[in-house]
């Protein structure tokens, strides 16, 4: 034994054997985490993998495959024009509405394809950060001045965010840009093409996920009554697109939409048939040739990159924090009251609290409004929504394997302290009613 080499796994058998020794199997609160480690996995892969995260793997998956290179380096790459770079990845979010970990698979495909490391920092930000409805919501709440702070800090915070991640690492940068070469290669397949099929797959992604709204009246009730209409119109656009550019076989698609059919005719529910259209869709791009089995291919990759990691995540944050309204290991009375006032170490508490808790789309509301009730301060309330949406120790973990530990401490770190920052001067400026 050389414990020179050896220390690390010497180390983790050490902390393995304390943790079994020493695991309090008479307390309530232990089996309280454990419990709430598997409702918040149960929750997220009944609500978030089939509707959310599957067709954005699809999404990553068809970026790699049909998104030129040199388009990513000319939009997104360390040379591209800093406003048209920081510009499409801080407005982004606006469109997609997606969450922490939904963002992750768009996040990779983007940078691994060359975008710089700024612009790829600030989409990963703006992605669950920037979203019109939570942005609403949390003005109708929580009270307008929450609302616009939310709005403003959180197009900031991408944009500053993806220069200083740049700054810090421009060396590294450079040096990877410089190892991107591409093929002179011609595009065989024209601009509209590609944008029809990516369009249809991220209006599947939006309308999949269109969620009810308080009122049943007007045009945002009026979407979501309709919300599998159009849907099931953006997926036959896809299935189109599949048999007339990606060499799809025409009879794989009719048995896509026959399978996922069947299910709606036998009440198996939306999110079934949504889910079984998804499978069977993989299923025809794999026994394809050409573009749609690259594209089958480029999916499974993401998906067995990120899916074990954020299934271990959750579990993880499941258990320390539980869910909204259920105790985890840490008792949410610590938190509460840590975070009353407008002290720099109640918004960083705040900050970092958010960071590590998994919030769903829209569900970080209800919690900061129950919270604020509990006694929370207004400026830790506001570090926690410029945090919490953007973050999570799942995402952490799926963060790290594309960036690598420097980056993503560092990528954290701003966010956290940045989010800190803003909460105390928001507190400054608006106190306590």
């Amino acid at each position: 034994m050389n414990l020179r080499t050896d220390w690390k796994p010497l180390l983790l058998m050490l902390l393995v054997f304390a943790g079994a020794y020493h695991m309090p199997l008479s307390s309530e609160r232990f089996w309280g985490g454990v419990s709430e480690s598997l409702h918040l996995l149960h929750e997220y892969a009944r609500e978030h993998v089939v509707l959310c995260l599957l067709p954005a793997l699809f999404i990553a998956g068809g970026l790699a495959v049909f998104l030129k290179k040199e388009a990513v380096m000319k939009y997104l790459g360390p040379k591209a024009k800093k406003a048209v770079a920081y510009g499409v990845a801080s407005i982004s979010g606006t469109v997609l509405a997606v969450c922490s970990c939904t963002v992750l698979p768009l996040f990779a495909g983007i940078y691994r394809m060359g975008a710089g490391l700024g612009p790829a920092s600030a989409f990963l930000y703006a992605g669950p950060a920037i979203n019109i409805l939570a942005i609403i919501l949390t003005a109708r709440v929580l009270g307008m001045e929450l609302g616009v702070a939310r709005a403003v800090g959180a197009v900031l915070f991408s944009v500053v965010i993806g220069l200083l991640m740049h700054l810090i690492f421009r060396k590294e940068e450079t040096a990877r840009s410089a190892g991107f070469a591409f093929e002179d290669t011609e595009d065989t397949q024209p601009l509209i093409q590609r944008v029809l099929v990516f369009a249809s797959l991220v209006g599947l992604l939006v309308f999949a996920n269109w969620s009810a709204p308080g009122n049943a009246t007007g045009l945002w009730h009026s979407v979501w009554a309709w919300k599998w209409v159009i849907t099931s119109v953006f997926a036959a656009v896809t299935a189109v697109a599949a048999v007339l550019w990606l060499g799809v076989r025409a009879w794989k698609m009719v048995l896509v939409a026959v399978v996922a059919g069947t299910a709606v005719l036998l009440h198996a529910g939306a999110q079934t048939s949504f889910g079984l259209g998804i499978i069977m869709f993989a299923w025809a791009l794999a026994t394809s040739k050409g573009e749609g089995s690259k594209w089958a291919d480029e999916t499974w990759g993401f998906a067995k990159l990120i899916l074990p990691l954020l299934f271990a995540g959750v579990i993880v944050a499941g258990a320390l924090l539980g869910r909204p309204g259920h105790e985890g290991w840490i008792p949410s009375e610590w938190v509460e009251a840590a975070v009353g006032g407008n002290s720099i170490w109640a918004n960083l508490l705040a900050s970092v609290a958010g960071a590590f808790m998994y919030f769903a789309t829209l569900t970080e509301i209800p919690i900061v409004q129950g919270l604020i009730g509990s006694g929370m301060g207004r400026g830790p309330a506001l570090a926690l929504l410029l945090a919490g949406p953007a973050l999570s120790l799942p995402n952490m973990l799926v963060i790290r394997t594309v960036l690598g530990t420097r980056k993503t401490v560092t990528f954290v770190s701003l966010v956290v302290f940045m989010a800190a920052i803003s909460g105390v001067l928001f507190g400054m400026f608006f106190p306590e009613a």
